[in-house]
């Protein structure tokens, strides 16, 4: 049995409807969006083997960070403008011995005149005792989820 995950969400507000800050979250380039080193938490610096637009269940592809990781992630489901989900298998780099799986989801709801934007991921510990490190892999990716969500803003406001 595998063991339960650890959850950690961080949720911003974005001045933009609801279908404007959905199509820029899933849309843009890994790269782009994701490009924001916080601490050891760092930017997604290339992505290969994926086919068309980011939109269909079941679509996969590479990314590498910074450090050297890379991961497999997995469209799996698009539920437009509301939110979408994927999976990600950590494949390599200094999280692999920690993390094996993270399902990672966006959440998009109108607040006001804008959007709260929510990014949740659920960590899956390699093993049962690398769960006791992951409080700490949820804090750091706290902060770096602030750096991401900001880099949304920046891009929304950038397409309007």
């Amino acid at each position: 049995m595998n063991p339960a995950p650890h959850t950690v969400r961080r949720s911003g507000l974005v001045p933009a409807p609801v279908e404007d800050v959905f199509e820029v979250a899933l849309s843009t380039p890994l790269p782009e969006l994701y490009r924001r080193r916080w601490g050891p938490m760092p930017p997604i610096v290339s992505v290969r083997d994926q086919q068309g637009e980011w939109t269909t269940p079941g679509q996969t592809r590479i990314f590498r960070t910074a450090d050297g990781g890379e991961f497999e992630e997995r469209c799996g489901a698009v539920d437009r403008p509301h939110g979408f989900a994927n999976r990600l298998t950590v494949l390599r780099g200094p999280f692999a011995p920690l993390v094996g799986v993270v399902e990672e989801s966006w959440s998009f709801r109108p607040q006001g005149t804008g959007t709260e934007a929510t990014w949740e991921w659920n960590l899956y510990p390699k093993a049962a005792p690398a769960r006791l490190a992951l409080p700490v892999v949820g804090r750091l990716w706290r902060g770096y989820a602030g750096a991401v969500l900001a880099q949304l803003v920046e891009e929304v406001a950038r397409r309007r």
